[in-house]
């Protein structure tokens, strides 16, 4: 089996356990969210590995990336906004700071790189007016940061000349901002339903950009 006929085999089961995580959230069963999510997480770094994302350094930036995330995976399984997922948001934002790294070995086009900055900067700032109030005190520098540096993830990826990593970090991205509506706003299922995929998708695209 070749490289590209594993990623997509991988890449069936991460969209397998997906569809088995939102049943989960549909039905609010915690012991499934703990089988299906680890699933389609391992599954996407896998896939990533199955092209051979460690050979290069580019690939070796998007493999930390992938596996910090797993990492955030994990944290933020439990419910409710606390130690957990404070280390999760943690993890997620070294996840991104390797995906930063990434595009800047991929090489930048420092103009367009700006121009995205002056975008994502203005939206970044309303997306986190928005959040500030209902983020626990706590909490409040920590999501500041994150959003700082996701902000600078995605400004990167589109400064680069790839035409696949500004769609993963769009779609990270998008994904992040149900995950806040989801722990800030108490956003319903129909919010998950669209940024959970969002979210995993995001990551098989990064890991494709390997073999690209």
């Amino acid at each position: 089996m070749g490289m590209q006929e594993q990623f997509i085999g991988l890449s069936a089961i991460t969209a397998a356990a997906v569809i088995g995580l939102l049943w989960a959230e549909k039905t609010d069963n915690q012991p499934l969210r703990w089988l299906f999510k680890p699933v389609a997480a391992i599954a996407f770094v896998l896939a990533a590995l199955a092209v051979g994302a460690w050979q290069t350094a580019f690939g070796q930036w998007i493999l930390v990336g992938l596996v910090f995330s797993v990492i955030g995976d994990l944290f933020l399984i439990p419910r409710k906004v606390g130690p957990y997922f404070a280390m999760g948001l943690g993890s997620f934002l070294l996840g991104h700071l390797a995906y930063a790294g990434a595009c800047l070995v991929y090489g930048i086009n420092w103009t367009h790189a700006g121009v995205a900055l002056l975008g994502f900067s203005l939206v970044a700032w309303l997306i986190f007016k928005w959040l500030r109030p209902d983020v626990p005190p706590k909490l409040k520098s920590a999501v500041a940061a994150y959003v700082l540096v996701i902000t600078a993830m995605v400004t990167l990826a589109f400064g680069t000349k790839s035409s696949i990593l500004p769609v993963a970090a769009m779609m990270f991205w998008l994904s992040d901002i149900s995950v806040a509506r989801g722990r800030f706003k108490a956003a319903g299922f129909a919010n998950k339903l669209w940024g959970i995929p969002l979210y995993f998708g995001s990551q098989l695209v990064f890991g494709y950009a390997c073999v690209t």
